[in-house]
């Protein structure tokens, strides 16, 4: 019977320690969500501030966390004006590009302000957008 609840208790705690882990990874040199898309930053946000709503945010969705969803090292939390928590990394606000799939990079450059959170220096490149 105590073997059983020990069990038990591992499992829960692996099941709640995923639940509330990093929900980044790297692949090839750029961070990405749990899915594999990539993430962007915008040059025009302040620290812990996202400067993005209205038209921006139909372009470039905020990367919100799930409920219960705690910070982790360097991914921290901030509260949209919208009310909802988004990721941010050292201070910037991380989004989605509605224009990517899974695994692409299309949205690095755009407008000379959204760039793909890479972890080396990529090559400047520029592309045009309405933001």
């Amino acid at each position: 019977m105590m073997k059983r609840t020990l069990i038990i208790a591992a499992i829960s705690l692996a099941f709640n320690t995923l639940a509330f882990a990093a929900p980044t990874t790297e692949t090839n040199g750029v961070l990405r969500d749990s899915t594999g898309r990539t993430l962007y930053v915008f040059a025009k946000d302040e620290v812990n501030k996202s400067k993005c709503s209205n038209d921006c945010i139909k372009v470039w969705p905020a990367f919100v966390a799930k409920e219960g969803a705690q910070p982790n090292g360097d991914l921290t939390l901030i509260t949209r004006d919208d009310g909802a928590k988004q990721w941010v990394l050292k201070g910037k606000p991380l989004y989605f590009y509605v224009g990517d799939k899974v695994g692409e990079i299309n949205g690095d450059g755009i407008g000379g302000t959204w760039s793909a959170v890479r972890s080396s220096p990529a090559p400047a490149t520029s592309k045009k957008s309405s933001y």
